[in-house]
C-alpha cells in the first residue's frame, strides 16, 4: 500500500506492522450518510479496505447513522445542513450497494461487516457520557487541532454541536474495539486529529493498543479536488452517475495523473502502472482507456465498462451516436409544441442552467448531431426528433434526446 501511494501518516508503523503480521486485523473507515451515494473522492478509502481484505484482514464499514446527525466540521468553512433520521436512513440504503462491489461480506474471519454507529450513539445517556467519556478530553487540546482552528479563524463560527463530533468519532473507535476487536482506523489525512483522539480514548478507558493510518487528500495535477468535475460530483451509484459518465471521467484524466491513479484505483501490478503512466503522445490515451476500463469494471462490472468504451469509440473516433450515452427521453406529452434547444441542454445534463446553455452556444461550444449550433432560439419538434438527436458540449460531453413512440 505504501508503494501504491495510499499512505500519508501512521501513528505507529512498527506496532501496526507487527499486528498485521501476527494475525487478522479488523480495521474500519467511517462514512457519514450525507448523500444517497458516495463519490469518487471516497474511492481511495474503499480501495484501502479492499486491499486490506485481499491481504488477509477484516474490513469494518461503519455507516454514520449517528454521527451524520451532527456533521463532521473537519476543514469545512460552514456547518453541514442537518438531515432528518429518515433522510439519513435513505442515504445509508443508497450507499450500501457500493461496498458489495468491492468487498466480500459474511461471517468469516476476513469477511467484511457493515455497521451503523447509531446502534451505540442513539441510546447514549448525556450525563453518563459526559462523566464517563467527556472527562478524558482536554478542550485546550481539541482547540489546537487544525480542523478546529481553521473554523475558529473564519467568520462562520463552530457550533457546540459540531465541536462534539470529534468526541463521537473517538467513541466509535472505542466501541468498535470493545465489540469487534478493531485495531485500526483508516481515513483521509483530514481525519488525523479525530483518529488520534480515538486511540487516546481507547487507551485510557480500555488500556488497549490500537492504531491509525491516513491516506493523502488527493487533488488532480491541476489542483482540483478529486471526485469533482465541471458538472459536480462523480457519484459511485449508477442511478446518480451513469457508467458511461463514470468511465468518461477516468478517460479524461490528465496525462500527469495516469500512473498515480492506476496505482490507487486499479489492481494492476505497480510495474505495469509505471509503464502505462510513462507513455507519451497518442499512446497515453490507450493508458487512459485502460484506467477507465479497470476502474469502471470494479464499480459497475466488466459489461458496463465494455459498453462505455464501445460508446466512446463510436462517438469520438467514428463520429457516431453510441448506445450508452446519457439520454433524455421525451414523451409526446413532454414535447408538446416543442422543446427549446436551451432546455434540451439543461434537461440532458450538459448545462447547469439556461444561462449556461446560452453562453455555451454563444461561445461556439455547442453542437447538434456533430454540427456547430449557433441558434439559441432553436425549437425541437416531433419532426426534428424523428431520429435521436445528439447534443455535445465541448469535445468530451455528449447526450441524446429521444422521442418515445
Amino acid at each position: 500500500m505504501m508503494e501504491r501511494g495510499f499512505l500519508a501518516d501512521c501513528t505507529d508503523y512498527q506496532g501496526l506492522d507487527e499486528a498485521l503480521v501476527k494475525g487478522v486485523v479488523p480495521a474500519y473507515i467511517g462514512f457519514d450518510a450525507t448523500a444517497p451515494s458516495l463519490h469518487v473522492g471516497s474511492l481511495i478509502q474503499i480501495m484501502m479496505l479492499r486491499w486490506l481484505q485481499k491481504t488477509g484482514h477484516k474490513p469494518l464499514v461503519l455507516m454514520g447513522g449517528g454521527t451524520t446527525k451532527v456533521g463532521d466540521p473537519s476543514f469545512r468553512s460552514d456547518e453541514r445542513p442537518l438531515l432528518t433520521p429518515d433522510q439519513i436512513d435513505a442515504n445509508i440504503d443508497g450507499i450500501r450497494n457500493v461496498f458489495s462491489k468491492y468487498l466480500t461480506f459474511g461471517d468469516g474471519a476476513t469477511d467484511a461487516l457493515q455497521l451503523n454507529n447509531a446502534e451505540w450513539l442513539d441510546g447514549l445517556n448525556y450525563l453518563d457520557f459526559l462523566r464517563d467519556i467527556g472527562r478524558h478530553f482536554s478542550v485546550n487540546r481539541m482547540l489546537a487541532f487544525e480542523s478546529v482552528k481553521s473554523r475558529i479563524d473564519r467568520e462562520q463560527s463552530l457550533s457546540f454541536l459540531e465541536f462534539n463530533y470529534m468526541i463521537l468519532q473517538a467513541y466509535d473507535f472505542l466501541e468498535l474495539n470493545r465489540r469487534y476487536g478493531c485495531l485500526l482506523q483508516l481515513g483521509g489525512s483530514d481525519q488525523w486529529g479525530n483518529i488520534v483522539n480515538g486511540i487516546d480514548l481507547t487507551r485510557r478507558v480500555l488500556d488497549h493498543e490500537i492504531y491509525g493510518l491516513t491516506s493523502p487528500l488527493l487533488t488532480t495535477s491541476d489542483g482540483k479536488k478529486m471526485g469533482k468535475s465541471a458538472d459536480g460530483a462523480i457519484w459511485l451509484n449508477a442511478d446518480m452517475c451513469s457508467a458511461y459518465e463514470f468511465w468518461q471521467f477516468w478517460r479524461n484524466t490528465t496525462d500527469a495523473d495516469v500512473g498515480r491513479f492506476l496505482k490507487l484505483y486499479t489492481e494492476l501490478p505497480v510495474e505495469e502502472c509505471d509503464r502505462l503512466g510513462a507513455l507519451e503522445g497518442a499512446e497515453i490515451n490507450e493508458a487512459k482507456i485502460r484506467l477507465a476500463n479497470e476502474v469502471t469494471t470494479l464499480a459497475h462490472g466488466a459489461e458496463a465498462a465494455s459498453a462505455a468504451e464501445a460508446t466512446a469509440r463510436e462517438v469520438f473516433e467514428k463520429g457516431g451516436v453510441g448506445d450508452d450515452l446519457p439520454t433524455l427521453t421525451l414523451s409526446a406529452a413532454d414535447l408538446g409544441d416543442g422543446l427549446s434547444i436551451v432546455q434540451a441542454f439543461v434537461r440532458s445534463g450538459l448545462a447547469g442552467s439556461g444561462k449556461e446553455a446560452k453562453r455555451l452556444i454563444a461561445e461556439n461550444g455547442a453542437r447538434m448531431n456533430d454540427e456547430p449550433l449557433t441558434n439559441a432560439g432553436l425549437m425541437l419538434d416531433a419532426d426534428a426528433l424523428a431520429e435521436p438527436v445528439k447534443l455535445s458540449a465541448g469535445k468530451k460531453r455528449h447526450a441524446l434526446v429521444v422521442l418515445q413512440g
